[in-house]
């Protein structure tokens, strides 16, 4: 049963009920909304804060979940870069090798994906760093993998085409060993003979008479037919295909014209002693990619194991060049 409040009245000396006014009750139901409404929001903070609606505690569960499964995937990912970078040590170091073809350059298999603003959906979210690094790995990837596809596809070629790549690599010395009196200079820096200056030499010097049979290193197709009274005087240059080309010089006589293809061991030209040349003798230089290599390393046709070597220490040593 409710509860009646009195109060005392000094005019008619008697208790009488209190009545509140319209004013006094709206005052009231005003605190009392006020006090209901702070209270209710605090309660709601706190909750929200602490410990969450069930919606957002299943919801904060499965990025949890998301965000564990994007690490593992990252994980993964590292053991993907370093599958790919084993395959690519072995295309370099390996198959390319084989079959004397260049390493694909660093700028080419590290290359980037995309553009600037590629990622740029992904940003504005509170895992946008996670999401945006596990995508540039994966686009990372993906572009290294087309590389490298490229280049299988490349080296397949490459073994279909073995046995002319075989016979077009300069594997045999260019005058027959029976023919020539010693190798007069060697592949490095020596003594230029008109100058007295050391520079660069080229190539390797054959001292062999006027008119020796000169011959093809490998099959090519002949790309250059030079006359000077200087310099390498009468020259003939052939490209072999695969990076490589041979250049004969201080010939006598042409025995090709510029767009025949020749074979390895066919007669080109004859030796002789034309432009800058102190004696007669055939300059031979072998280019791999558009710049010179020693030519003693192909020689393994002609030579043995024990001529080989001491020639190479002959190499070594200073000498004077006849050009």
């Amino acid at each position: 049963m409710k509860a009646h409040k009195y109060i005392f009245n000094p005019m008619t000396l008697s208790y009488e009920k209190f009545r509140l006014g319209w004013r006094q009750k709206l005052v009231r139901f005003f605190y009392f909304l006020v006090t209901t409404g702070v209270f209710a929001t605090a309660f709601v903070f706190i909750w929200y804060n602490f410990f969450g609606s069930p919606k957002e505690r299943i919801q904060k569960r499965e990025l949890e979940y998301m965000k564990l499964q994007y690490e593992m995937m990252t994980d993964r990912l590292g053991s993907l870069e370093a599958l790919i970078a084993d395959m690519q040590q072995r295309d370099d170091n390996i198959y390319r090798v084989i079959f004397e073809a260049d390493p694909i350059p660093n700028s080419v298999r590290k290359a980037g994906y995309g553009g600037a603003d590629r990622y740029e959906k992904m940003e504005g979210y509170s895992n946008s760093d996670l999401v945006i690094e596990t995508a540039k790995k994966i686009d990372k990837i993906a572009s290294q993998l087309y590389v490298q596809s490229k280049s299988y596809d490349e080296v397949f070629e490459m073994a279909k085409n073995k046995s002319v790549m075989l016979s077009s690599i300069p594997a045999i010395q260019p005058v027959k060993i029976n023919d020539m009196r010693r190798i007069s200079s060697y592949f490095g820096v020596r003594v230029d003979p008109y100058y007295k200056v050391k520079k660069m030499h080229e190539g390797v010097d054959f001292s062999v008479p006027v008119g020796t049979n000169v011959f093809s290193a490998g099959q090519g197709k002949v790309i250059e037919a030079d006359v000077s009274k200087w310099g390498y005087g009468k020259s003939l240059t052939i490209d072999h295909g695969f990076g490589f080309k041979t250049t004969y010089s201080h010939l006598n006589q042409f025995k090709v014209k510029v767009g025949d293809v020749v074979k390895r061991g066919q007669l080109i030209a004859k030796s002789g002693n034309s432009g800058k040349s102190t004696a007669p003798h055939l300059h031979y230089e072998v280019h791999k990619s558009n710049i010179a290599i020693n030519p003693i390393h192909f020689f393994f046709n002609d030579l043995s194991p024990e001529e080989y070597e001491q020639i190479i220490e002959l190499s070594s040593a200073p000498s004077q060049t006849m050009d």
